[in-house]
């Protein structure tokens, strides 16, 4: 058996192989509410043997959206409309996760494809923003800086989200503290000039961080595997480094988290990034062996050798894609037959398995 085809267990849950598809916007709810389009579009890689499907960032509350067209979670028609979804995946064999976020500074956005850039103004149903600071992603509308009760909220919001998808049956619950979200914002001294307990020192600028991890943890009990995504660099002088992220990794870690997801990039918009096939890998090996902990790698990886090569090499224990899960929802059965390892088909799609 290859080692991307081998299984995984991480507390109760078994994932059938580490071939994993990514949490990817599709810009298509309507308040907060999966549509259709979301069932077809996860349900898909499940038939295609993904282990894990982890849904897009999804708000835990309404202005952490990044687009009035994102998914959210702070309401109970949200968590049933998820359900459904959550059934379907479980259905064809593959574990379900979901990605809760909060924008922050990065929020009340246009969608890619609309006519306009930048922040969406509040007559065209757009928001204030909150951040850490009263610093502006560059093109956007200025946030507004969190005050105590606008980060406890935060961290509630987060708790209760928790609950929601577990009621919808979710396997795992993964934060999302990377691309320029709020989590990141708070970790970058590039955006956090917090004179507080929250600003700072790198213990102070993880606080919000570990807060959430805290209240996910307790909010899903002891069995339900806790993912953590950060961006490991900013790519930018004076950013969050890679030794900071294995340091917050292991922190994290030490809180309940059970998995950092290792990414990068997105906190300004005048990071300079060399992107090439597998061009984040370095950084998860880093931040697995600086800080001793379990990490999945991402960013280009496309090809079955490849991710079977990364795992082998130690640099990860886990592989998530996007874009070639994209091209081709049966991504993990065309990776399994170029490695010659065996795994099951969907039976109705057994006529095309053949070597």
């Amino acid at each position: 058996m290859s080692l991307l085809f081998s299984p995984l267990t991480i507390r109760s849950t078994t994932f059938r192989n580490r071939l994993w598809v990514s949490p990817m916007c599709m810009y298509s709810a309507v308040d907060g509410v999966a549509q259709e389009w979301h069932h077809t579009h996860l349900a898909q890689f499940a038939s295609g043997g993904a282990g894990l499907i982890v849904a897009e960032a999804t708000a835990v509350v309404p202005e952490g959206r990044i687009s009035p067209r994102d998914l959210g979670l702070w309401d109970d028609a949200q968590r049933d409309a998820l359900a459904p979804i959550v059934r379907a995946i479980h259905d064809r064999g593959a574990a379900a996760g979901i990605q809760l976020a909060h924008a922050g500074r990065k929020a009340s956005t246009w969608w890619p494809w609309a006519d306009e850039r930048g922040s969406v103004p509040a007559a065209a149903g757009g928001w204030t923003t909150t951040a850490p600071s009263a610093v502006a992603y560059e093109g956007f509308a200025a946030p507004v800086a969190l005050d105590a009760a606008g980060i406890d909220r935060v961290v509630d919001g987060f708790a209760a989200a928790t609950r929601r998808a577990l009621e919808a049956g979710f396997d795992v619950i993964e934060v999302h503290g990377a691309h320029g979200y709020l989590l990141h914002q708070f970790l970058s001294p590039l955006s956090n000039l917090r004179e507080d307990e929250y600003g700072g020192s790198l213990e102070n600028r993880a606080r919000l961080l570990l807060r959430v991890v805290d209240a996910v943890r307790e909010a899903a009990g002891e069995g339900v595997p806790v993912f953590v995504r950060i961006s490991a660099t900013d790519h930018a002088e004076g950013g969050f480094t890679p030794e900071e992220a294995a340091t917050v990794g292991g922190w994290a870690t030490a809180r309940g988290a059970d998995l950092i997801d290792v990414s990068s990039g997105g906190l300004v918009a005048h990071q300079r990034i060399s992107v090439s096939p597998g061009y984040q890998v370095p950084l998860a090996e880093t931040v697995r062996q600086g800080g001793r902990i379990p990490v999945s790698a991402v960013g280009l990886i496309t090809a079955a050798a490849q991710a079977e090569q990364v795992l082998a090499d130690g640099a990860a224990d886990a592989i998530f894609a996007g874009r070639e899960w994209l091209r081709d929802p049966h991504f993990a059965l065309r990776a399994a037959h170029e490695l010659d390892d065996e795994v099951a088909w969907p039976p109705q799609y057994e006529r095309a398995h053949w070597r």
